[in-house]
């Protein structure tokens, strides 16, 4: 982890979202799979951001499927991708959406390992399937629909 930011997702919580995705895919690799997770803050995120998707802003997650090594023998451990999630971001986004900050850490890892996998949201018809995607497997989890907006109490 790069970001010092408090209040950070554990290893395990961190490991937990993209297992939930191949879980709920019923993806069985025939190979060892992983995938590096960098934690960073809001500079590093829009200095990557401005580099691979040319937007001069920090973003909450950015993908970096690997679709290398394929002719590697079974058992090879072989990386799916790297995920990089701005802290400092996803803080304030859950508190301006009213969400719970590891609800939407939780999300943000579920998209992220989506597009791993090959996913997009391009087109509308690929973003309602990998949206549909993302709620249910949220949901699996107990996590409520993040696309639905939430309304102030006050």
């Amino acid at each position: 982890m790069v970001c010092d930011a408090g209040d950070l997702p554990s290893k395990v919580t961190l490991g937990r979202w993209p297992l939930a995705v191949v879980q709920h895919l019923a993806l069985q690799f025939d190979r060892r799979r992983e995938i590096t997770v960098r934690i960073v803050d809001a500079n590093e995120s829009q200095q990557l951001n401005k580099q691979f998707r040319n937007r001069d802003q920090p973003t909450n997650v950015l993908s970096f499927p690997l679709n290398e090594n394929r002719g590697a023998p079974p058992g090879t451990e072989m990386p799916l991708g790297d995920l990089v999630l701005c802290a400092p971001l996803i803080t304030s986004e859950a508190s301006a959406q009213m969400k719970d900050v590891g609800d939407h850490w939780a999300h943000l890892l579920v998209h992220g390992t989506l597009h791993l996998l090959g996913y997009d949201h391009e087109v509308d018809s690929d973003a309602e399937q990998m949206e549909a995607l993302e709620v249910a497997i949220l949901a699996n989890h107990g996590i409520e629909n993040p696309y639905i907006q939430r309304e102030s109490a006050g």
